[in-house]
């Protein structure tokens, strides 16, 4: 198998925009607000170039402070991310989804690296980094889904043990969805990159199932408690 992965000119990947800039358009004749979007894009150009140079030290670091350093920022803007579509209260819920994703996806990144990878050390950035960036992106996304949700169900005065049922629901969608279809309708990331450098299928499916399977618990944990842990302030804010 060819163990050589081919390097994208430049120039090629300007076509990769066409699309970007046709959907633009799209938010643009709509009259809807192409503000976000269009911040989102020049946002996550600006975030991998320089991830991309800093990469290279972060990997390759033996110093487990480095990595703790990393990782506390990951945490913090994932769960400043997550609050996004409620930004009057996120000041308010950061607290609790900090707490939460804490709980929900460094819990689990830890029991993958000491208790299904034999690595040395335990903390091997090239695969401490990427998982973690998978599960904190996971449990961002929960809870972002999961908050919208809530507020919504409460400000239609549904009792909040339904709300927050539903919220939970609402937010692992996607993360059942893809469960449905990895290896039917798409490959995912993991597998996809490591069978382009050459790796047995077989056992990038090993890493794709132990990459499932952490998401899905992380999802799971980290919404359940922050659901759990905002019910008091929720109530609060609704009844302000």
């Amino acid at each position: 198998m060819n163990d050589s992965i081919q390097i994208i000119p430049l120039a090629n990947l300007a076509i990769v925009f066409i699309p970007v800039i046709a959907v633009l358009i799209i938010y643009i004749k709509w009259a809807m607000d192409v503000k976000d979007a269009s911040y989102s894009i020049a946002r996550m150009l600006l975030q991998l170039t320089i991830i991309g140079y800093l990469l290279g030290f972060i990997l390759n670091t033996e110093s487990g402070w480095v990595l703790f350093g990393v990782l506390c920022v990951m945490l913090f803007a994932s769960s400043w991310i997550a609050l996004r579509t409620v930004k009057k209260e996120r000041v308010h819920l950061l607290g609790l989804s900090l707490l939460s994703i804490l709980v929900g996806s460094i819990s689990i990144l830890l029991l993958i690296m000491l208790g299904v990878l034999d690595l040395n050390p335990w903390y091997e950035p090239r695969y401490m980094i990427p998982l973690g960036g998978m599960l904190l992106a996971s449990a961002m996304n929960c809870i972002s889904l999961s908050v919208d949700r809530l507020f919504s169900e409460l400000k239609g005065n549904v009792p909040y043990a339904e709300a927050r049922n539903r919220a939970f629901q609402a937010a692992l969608i996607p993360v059942v969805n893809s469960l449905f279809a990895v290896g039917l309708v798409t490959l995912p990331g993991m597998m996809t990159g490591q069978i382009l450098s050459g790796v047995d299928p077989l056992i990038a499916a090993r890493y794709q199932i132990m990459v499932m399977c952490m998401i899905f618990g992380s999802a799971g944990f980290t919404t359940a408690c922050f659901l759990l842990l905002c019910e008091r302030k929720m109530k609060k804010i609704h009844s302000q």
